[in-house]
């Protein structure tokens, strides 16, 4: 009796401590903007403001070309040295404050966490370059004429993404979603133009598979190029 008794704690431990672990890694909104931040590899017009900033307080006198490369990594070390703020050379949230960037209502952050939503609702598990293939057909759809013009619009037409039919979209995401969400909204797309990807083992609709397969990644096929 004694000895099932401790076996039985012993397993309810080991499952709160596996709950724990895998809760550590998935982020809500709030946590995610923290994660929502700029380093060495990141490009685009934030990376460019962030310079712009730097620049005028003569810490960086590298080009503005909107490449997060060394030379912003250090100008952004000095900068959080002069405010207190721990160095470690990438622009989160406590810093692009203290530059005067707002990011709380910004469209990008927006589209990046909702995408990164879809990533880790129907593509956890995948290979990385998987995940951003997810948010790469996505935003192929945005750019196309046959779908919405808008990441939230794309995401919640109806029946379009199982992990919204089914609620998983509002399970949070992880470092590595945001991760594909921000390499797909700056461009990558494993996909070549994909506007749709299925899994071949779970797929019920035989309209889908009326699409040509021009790419497999992971346990996903993608076709219908725009």
């Amino acid at each position: 009796m004694k000895k099932s008794y401790i076996i039985t704690v012993f397993l309810l431990i080991l499952c709160i401590s596996a709950s724990a672990f895998f809760m550590d890694r998935i982020l809500d909104y709030s946590e995610a903007r923290e994660v929502i931040a700029y380093r060495q590899g990141s490009t685009g017009n934030e990376v460019r403001e962030i310079q712009e900033r730097l620049s005028k307080l003569d810490l960086y006198n590298g080009a503005i070309d909107g490449i997060y490369g060394p030379a912003t990594a250090q100008a952004v070390r000095d900068f959080q040295r002069q405010k207190g703020l721990t160095i470690d050379g990438i622009a989160g949230n406590m810093t692009l404050e203290a530059l005067g960037i707002i990011t709380s209502e910004s469209i990008y952050e927006d589209d990046l966490y909702l995408l990164a939503s879809v990533i880790y609702g129907e593509g956890r598990g995948e290979p990385y370059e998987g995940q951003v293939a997810i948010g790469a057909v996505v935003l192929n759809r945005v750019e196309s004429e046959v779908f919405p013009n808008s990441v939230y619009e794309v995401v919640f037409q109806n029946g379009a993404f199982s992990a919204v039919n089914d609620g998983q979209i509002y399970l949070g995401v992880d470092e590595t979603a945001i991760n594909a969400a921000r390499d797909a909204l700056n461009g990558a797309d494993p996909t070549g133009g994909a506007l749709y990807y299925w899994n071949p083992a779970t797929a019920t609709s035989q309209w889908i598979w009326s699409i040509p397969i021009e790419t497999a990644i992971g346990r996903h096929v993608f076709g219908g190029s725009a």
